[in-house]
């Protein structure tokens, strides 16, 4: 895992284009403590810098960034290509191999793109990475990122300066960079508690989109090429499904488990898995074990509200795996100390609060090892999410009622606070997040509609914004699905996955600089969990089946079977306890209203009422606190931007 970072055209004169790249990449040094590296290409204003965390090949023939045997391409990458020593063999057997000075990835990746090009070559890797590609032959510069997006890549112009970074605290330490604040992506940040691809919180700064490669010529000038498509993948697996048993389909599932996961067991540091107890990181942990001649190293951290608490069913977990278990007990304070770090530590407003326990989790495991295996993608390649089972039921039962009476009723269980909900029903987990969800769904008119009613947060409370168009509410992207829970599915692998999930780990790792892998995430078995039917999926009330199948081979059902639980944090008690200080300094009416960006009274008659008790607002409150939090830090990280450059709406 690295970073990377730099910039094509502009006025810099050649020393301070070298000053200007090293500080870049000095911004970022905690994604590549261990190697820096940089290189210029002074005809059209090149500067590539690189920080590198060393993985693979820990020997100087591993440095980045790497010139191709010919000297024609110029690669640095943040990532991981898993499967380089197959490519490198039929590099062999074909008679495209140069003579290897090393054993690294990079190497490889370079020799496969000068045989076969650069499109041929990306669609054969299996791995994550965001690669910039200099072609000195060409005088193109290729973005590319991977296929599901698991690793960030930024990009965007200013000034005749064409930008691009691992993460965007990088782009300030450029001198000819004006960051600027779009209304209307904010706008998005509100509804969805993040900023959605391709979109920034900054005007004129984009996320490479998953699966695409960015072609820019020496004039700054782009075009995006699609070398892989969720899109085209969902829509090819249902029309082309798995013809086999149920059986058969737990046996294939079961090998490419085996094969993504021991793929990504290579690595010459130390390596282990964070593991919940739950049915993804157990999943992932047993592949692990089932490959590892000693005993895996584990990682969870718990809390001593039960409700927030997963460890003692890892422990379970970890006990008959036998792994070399590791847990801490986070208290109050150590969760709470997490907070002031988070506005840096994802450069853009980001307001999942379970980004708290996954840096916990990260910097634990980082005192052991180097890399960490996870087990994001299960909810959203198998029906994991209790949105698509119980939501579509629950739509079915209340759309013969007339929305009027849906909408006193909604309104009748949200006067009532979750906390009650949860003493009233005391058998279901979280019962008060559930119904409140159902309260939620009342007003919407089909399912697709309660999807987006379930995810949205905040509506209208940007002055003067209007929210960009996206790819996830553009219909004509969306593929052919009949199944209103596949689309849920496909909804959420294109959005909350990248850009909330994949988003929260990769920033919450790279803070401690450790590495995490996502073996359920390798695009061969995205694209056979799409052949599957749905029935193999969700069933009997119940998400992940096949998934469960598979994993009970390993692990008995009786240490997995319980509700979901979640990976969260008690933003409600903290905000009105140990918290209320900092929160209220935040949410103040004056400080608010000089910002002159959001709605004042609407934000104050929540934080209101959140605090009198007067229903449950902490999510709410928490997508406010995080951008307040993180617009602070902004301004004084930023002193040469004017107030003036917070760039107004559309209309």
């Amino acid at each position: 895992m690295c970073g990377l970072a730099g910039f094509l055209g502009g006025r810099l004169s050649g020393d301070e284009r070298r000053a200007t790249v090293v500080a870049m990449t000095d911004r970022i040094a905690h994604r590549g403590p261990d190697d820096t590296g940089q290189f210029f290409d002074d005809r059209d204003g090149l500067a590539l810098g690189f920080r590198r965390l060393s993985i693979v090949d820990l020997s100087p023939a591993g440095h980045q960034p790497m010139v191709s045997a010919s000297g024609r391409y110029v690669l640095a990458f943040n990532g991981e290509v898993y499967n380089f020593e197959s490519i490198r063999r039929d590099l062999i057997d074909t008679g495209n191999a140069p003579a290897f000075r090393g054993h690294s990835d990079t190497e490889v990746m370079l020799a496969a793109i000068e045989a076969w090009g650069v499109e041929s070559a990306v669609r054969r890797f299996v791995g994550m990475f965001a690669i910039a590609l200099w072609d000195r032959e060409e005088r193109t510069l290729f973005l590319i990122r991977d296929r599901v997006g698991v690793k960030p890549f930024y990009y965007g112009s200013t000034n005749g300066t064409f930008f691009f970074a691992s993460e965007l605290k990088a782009l300030h330490a450029h001198p000819e960079f004006e960051p600027e604040i779009d209304r209307d992506a904010l706008a998005l940040y509100f509804r969805y508690t993040n900023v959605p691809a391709p979109f920034t919180i900054y005007r004129g700064i984009r996320k490479v989109m998953p699966g695409t490669i960015v072609a820019v010529n020496a004039r700054g000038e782009t075009r995006e090429i699609t070398y892989w498509s969720a899109a085209a993948v969902a829509e090819h697996g249902a029309t082309h499904r798995f013809a086999g048993s149920e059986d058969e389909a737990a046996d294939r599932l079961d090998a490419l488990l085996r094969d993504a996961v021991g793929l990504r067991m290579i690595a010459d540091v130390p390596l282990g898995v964070f593991l919940s107890g739950g049915i993804d990181s157990s999943i992932v942990t047993a592949m692990m074990q089932a490959q590892s001649s000693a005993p895996v190293k584990t990682f969870s951290i718990g809390f001593a509200e039960e409700d927030f608490n997963e460890a003692v069913h890892a422990a379970r977990v970890a006990k008959h795996l036998g792994t070399q278990h590791t847990e801490m007990y986070v208290t109050a304070s150590e969760a709470l100390a997490v907070i002031p770090k988070l506005p840096s530590m994802y450069d853009e407003p980001f307001a999942d609060s379970s980004q708290i326990p996954t840096h916990l989790v990260s910097a634990l495991a980082r005192r052991h090892v180097t890399v960490s295996l996870s087990g994001d993608g299960g909810d959203e390649l198998f029906g994991g999410y209790y949105r698509y089972f119980l939501g579509q039921k629950a739509f079915k039962k209340i759309s013969i009622v007339p929305r009027r009476l849906r909408r006193v009723a909604g309104r009748a269980i949200t006067s009532i606070p979750k906390k009650a909900w949860d003493r009233a029903l005391w058998t279901q987990n979280r019962a008060g997040d559930r119904i409140y969800k159902l309260a939620r769904i009342m007003e919407t008119t089909d399912e697709d509609a309660m999807y987006f009613e379930l995810v949205t947060h905040w509506r209208d409370v940007v002055a003067g914004a209007r929210e960009h168009d996206i790819p996830l509410t553009d219909r004509t992207r969306w593929p052919q699905l009949n199944d209103p829970i596949e689309r849920m599915m496909f909804f959420d692998l294109i959005s909350y996955l990248p850009d909330d999930i994949l988003t929260k780990v990769d920033r919450a790792s790279m803070a401690v600089s450790l590495e995490a892998r996502e073996p359920l995430l390798d695009h061969r078995l995205i694209e056979f969990a799409w052949s599957l039917p749905l029935r193999m999926k969700v069933r009997d009330g119940k998400g992940k089946w096949l998934l469960r199948k598979v994993l009970y081979r390993y692990v008995p059902e009786a240490l997995i079977e319980r509700p979901k639980m979640g990976f969260g944090v008690p933003v409600g008690a903290w905000t009105r306890g140990p918290l209320r200080e900092w929160a209220e300094s935040l949410l103040d009416a004056r400080r608010l209203r000089e910002d002159g960006l959001l709605d004042v009274d609407r934000i104050r008659g929540i934080w209101r009422a959140h605090v009198n008790g007067q229903g449950d607002w902490q999510y709410h409150l928490w997508t406010v606190l995080m951008f307040q939090a993180w617009h602070e830090e902004w301004r004084a990280g930023a002193p040469h931007v004017p107030q003036t450059l917070v760039a107004g709406g559309r209309g």
